[in-house]
């Protein structure tokens, strides 16, 4: 399952709930078109552990002009991500996994813009999950197979684990950043050549 997590709605003195800074940036992010008009974001900002194993990895802005705002930076941040997500399905690919389903789980996958961006990226439908707590609720689910309430991890998974909803794959945008992730593959080695 991929996702980005965040926190809850923010809360204020009072106790009362104020919208999640997440939606704003999301809704500002949507502005910019798929693409983000070639504005890159290369996300290792804590160095790289999938498929690069590089502490030393940097994260990088790249392509950016004076027609570019910040709604393209937002949404080339999205883009980046889902493009360093799309790079462990290669592990697979080395493998001879094939990757037949794609489920987005945890409090970022709450974003619509998130959502269809990594379907978008991946070229493949991809499928929200109704428990938004992934870490916990995997675990939860490991613990029941270790109580032996299932025989195995996947008869555990196929009984609780449930869709929500599924999100197909523009075919126009997809298109588009299949291109851009082409070139998002050259930063890698670009930017590891620099340290």
């Amino acid at each position: 399952m991929f996702g980005i997590a965040s926190g809850g709605p923010a809360s204020t003195a009072s106790g009362s709930t104020t919208r999640d800074p997440y939606e704003f940036l999301s809704e500002e992010a949507a502005a910019a078109p798929p693409g983000a008009e070639g504005l890159l974001w290369a996300p290792y900002l804590m160095g790289e552990r999938t498929p690069h194993l590089d502490p030393n990895a940097r994260g990088a802005l790249v392509g950016i002009a004076p027609s570019h705002r910040r709604a393209h930076i937002l949404r080339a941040i999205l883009e980046g991500v889902a493009f360093s997500l799309k790079d462990s399905f290669s592990i697979f690919d080395e493998m001879k996994v094939p990757v037949t389903t794609i489920r987005l789980g945890g409090g970022g996958a709450r974003s619509v813009l998130w959502r269809q961006v990594q379907a978008d990226v991946y070229a493949h439908e991809v499928e929200l999950v109704e428990a938004e707590e992934g870490a916990a609720y995997g675990a939860a689910i490991l613990a029941a197979v270790g109580a032996r309430h299932f025989a195995s991890v996947d008869e555990a998974c196929d009984a609780v684990i449930r869709v929500a909803s599924r999100v197909a794959p523009n075919p126009v945008s997809s298109a588009l950043l299949q291109k851009n992730y082409a070139t998002f593959r050259r930063l890698y080695p670009a930017l590891h050549s620099l340290h």
